[in-house]
């Protein structure tokens, strides 16, 4: 059969297939990354039936998956909105390189790997997969949550830590001398800074030149303008993904919703081939011998993600099923991870450091999203549980006497309201929700 047949085929069965799992997930109520992931999965390396004409340009839809997902993360919010989350959540951004990092790194040095392969493995670990929760956050309709600023402001702060943590990585992969090292990084971080000074002080002029009444046009000159950032953003060893997250941030008002609703599903189409994409570069015989290690570093740095983003969002004066909310989010693993690990793989440190750090990401992508869902009602019932058993404990007042003192839940509840109201005038603290219904 000739090849571009083959290609159209497969191509085309993989779109099929996505639209039924995403029918399936639907039906369920459920987020269909799971299934993508696993699809992928059985129809890569090793697995039921390995594509080969339409792997290339897989490939390529793929990184433009991530690409979409980051820009319209970007255009949900404005310039003076990501500088004054970033000046207020540095804490949060420190905290989760400390918490989640460390993990990685201790883990290398017990299966005796050496300092190198440490470094390597405390980025696997530390970095949450921007692209999964992009998906996530839009699946579960919490973009205009209060807690949703919180997150994307530790995403930000985790990818633009990359332009400076990737050319340190890679030259200790390389075994650059420190002058050669030191010049990497000062590159990186001077096309970093540029591109976001550009973004907070010339955004109005590039919605300007952007800018038009044509769909059509508004279309091509945003996706092009996008993809041509990313790639020289990635070019001079910055993540393309944060070169799409600020040309977001740039463009705003009609700009900004225009691009969105004519974006959105594109975005929707390529973000599915991401992860399949991801699946489909995982040998399902490559996961059994590193299964135990991995996912005892799953357990630990999801909890270590959970208590990282209950820290900031308490910290933002978020109510309490929000922090719970954002700590869930923040558990997935993704394209970063992978990333770091096969420039290790690629410099042959460690063998199995690429096989961990695959069973290691799959766990967290497919549990990622579930514990989004799922951490908040979870959390919810353990308190009401445990407030039920100290209430019963409690002795009742006596007739006439002083009512018993305010338990330790309830004076939580009503520092939470206090702290909600005085972060947003919105917020209605009779039944601790804003005035858009949101908790």
């Amino acid at each position: 059969m000739h090849s571009s047949a083959v290609f159209l085929i497969e191509f085309g069965a993989i779109i099929l297939g996505l639209g039924l799992l995403g029918r399936f997930a639907g039906r369920f109520q459920f987020s269909p990354i799971p299934l993508y992931l696993l699809a992928g999965l059985a129809f890569g390396e090793g697995g039921l039936l390995p594509l080969g004409a339409s792997e290339e340009f897989v490939a390529i839809g793929a990184e433009i998956g991530v690409i979409l997902l980051l820009l319209m993360l970007g255009l949900e919010y404005t310039a003076s909105d990501l500088v004054s989350n970033l000046k207020t959540q540095y804490p949060a951004g420190l905290v989760d390189a400390a918490l989640n990092a460390v993990p990685g790194a201790v883990m290398a040095l017990l299966l005796g790997w050496g300092p190198v392969a440490a470094v390597v493995l405390a980025g696997v670990t530390w970095i949450s997969s921007s692209g999964v929760i992009a998906k996530v956050l839009g699946d579960l309709g919490r973009l205009g949550n209060r807690e949703t600023p919180v997150i994307l402001s530790i995403l930000v702060l985790e990818d633009l830590s990359m332009a400076v943590y990737l050319p340190i990585v890679t030259a200790l992969l390389a075994g650059a001398g420190l002058a050669a090292g030191s010049a990497t990084l000062a590159i990186a971080l001077g096309v970093a800074g540029l591109v976001l000074l550009l973004a907070v002080r010339y955004g109005r002029h590039i919605s300007r030149f952007v800018s038009s009444d044509d769909p059509e046009k508004l279309l091509l000159v945003v996706l092009g303008l996008t993809l041509v950032v990313a790639g020289l953003a990635q070019q001079l060893q910055v993540s393309a993904a944060v070169g799409a997250f600020l040309v977001g941030i740039a463009l705003s008002g009609e700009v900004a919703e225009g691009a969105h609703n004519l974006l959105a599903p594109l975005r929707d189409l390529f973000a599915a081939v991401f992860f399949v994409f991801f699946g489909l570069h995982t040998d399902p015989a490559s996961i059994p011998p590193v299964l135990l290690p991995a996912l005892a570093l799953a357990l630990v740095t999801a909890c270590t993600k959970i208590a990282t983003g209950y820290w900031a969002a308490k910290r933002a004066g978020v109510s309490v099923k929000g922090r719970w909310r954002a700590g869930g989010t923040l558990v997935a693993r993704g394209e970063f991870s992978i990333v770091i690990a096969g420039l290790a793989v690629t410099a042959g440190i460690e063998p199995s450091l690429g096989p961990l750090a695959t069973a290691y990401v799959l766990i967290l992508v497919i549990v990622g999203p579930l514990t989004a869902r799922y951490t908040e009602p979870l959390a919810t019932r353990v308190t009401r549980w445990r407030t039920g058993r100290s209430a019963a404990a409690v002795p009742a007042a006596p007739e006439g006497g002083e009512a018993p003192a305010e338990s330790a839940a309830d004076a939580d509840a009503d520092a939470d309201a206090d702290a909600a109201a005085a972060a947003d005038p919105a917020y209605d603290a009779v039944d601790g929700r804003d005035v858009l219904g949101r908790s």
